[in-house]
């Protein structure tokens, strides 16, 4: 870890004396540190607002104070532009795996359903709207103005993302996380914490649910179930829906990882990453178009 960012997290006023202080692995957007203090363990979160990828850090606090609130993520101990200090939770941070395993889904979807209904109460102030489909239409006009190397594929994903906006069709909005990567559920042994706001704010629960199961690899027949335990009914008249969402989701993650090959400074393989998504979501829009 550079010398500066320890120098930084031990200046902080929050903490008497910090010590055993590690980089946390995980970070696509920011770098994430592990310290004690005392006999208690914090995590820092440092990074500023990312503008070609919509976060704000202004709006990542106010959600993850609400989560606190609710009970559903860490308690928040300090804050500075650029910095975030939050209680440590001893628990084991899910992988894919975990998601998948049945138990530990019905958990998942009943936090998410949770936080879908009662976050907002929490809000104490106004916060940012996620909309995919025009998340999308700004990652494309930065791509295609900043020369991306996909420049021949811009045209094509343009087309999918108006055509799945129109299939998702009408919509009921709530405070939705909008990254529900494994890692950040976190598993107590007692109860589910979900982490990391950066994103959220006003979406479609579709979107959550989309997210959940192409991050996490899960079949027809569990994404079925997640829905039909979410709605509390079939999941045929949503289905299609649903899936133009999923398409989206992949979409944007696609473009988030264009974008980040021309703005990031971490160190990680986005261009793999890419690869990685628009595989994905070439299977997704062929299982779509048969709906």
């Amino acid at each position: 870890m550079k010398q500066e960012i320890t120098e930084k997290i031990k200046a902080l006023s929050c903490f008497e004396d910090p010590q055993d202080i590690e980089a946390l692995g995980g970070g696509l957007t920011n770098v994430n540190v592990l310290l004690r203090d005392g006999d208690r363990k914090f995590v820092v979160r440092l990074g500023e607002d990312i503008p070609e990828h919509g976060v704000m850090r202004w709006n990542e606090l106010a959600i993850s104070q609400a989560a606190s609130l609710l009970g559903i993520s860490p308690k928040i101990v300090h804050n500075e532009p650029g910095v975030l200090v939050l209680e440590f939770v001893e628990g084991r941070t899910f992988n894919e795996t975990d998601v998948r395993e049945p138990d530990a889904l019905l958990r998942i979807i009943t936090l998410i359903k949770t936080t879908h209904q009662e976050l907002g109460r929490h809000l104490e102030q106004p916060v940012l709207t996620f909309w995919p489909p025009h998340v999308n239409r700004s990652y494309l006009a930065r791509l295609q103005a900043e020369g991306s190397t996909h420049q021949k594929a811009l045209p094509d994903l343009h087309r999918q993302n108006t055509m799945l906006e129109q299939a998702i069709g009408p919509i009921n909005l709530v405070i939705a996380h909008n990254d529900l990567l494994a890692a950040n559920f976190i598993d107590d042994g007692n109860a589910l914490w979900l982490i990391d706001w950066e994103y959220g704010g006003f979406n479609s629960p579709l979107f959550d649910l989309a997210g959940l199961a192409s991050n996490n690899g899960l079949s027809e027949q569990q994404e079925r179930a997640m829905l039909e335990q979410y709605f509390e009914t079939n999941s045929d008249p949503i289905w299609r829906s649903y899936m133009a969402m999923k398409c989206c989701s992949l979409l944007r993650e696609t473009l988030w990882s264009m974008t980040s090959e021309i703005h990031s400074e971490l160190d990680v393989d986005y261009a793999a990453y890419t690869s990685e998504n628009n595989a994905k979501l070439a299977l997704a829009l062929a299982d779509f178009k048969q709906t």
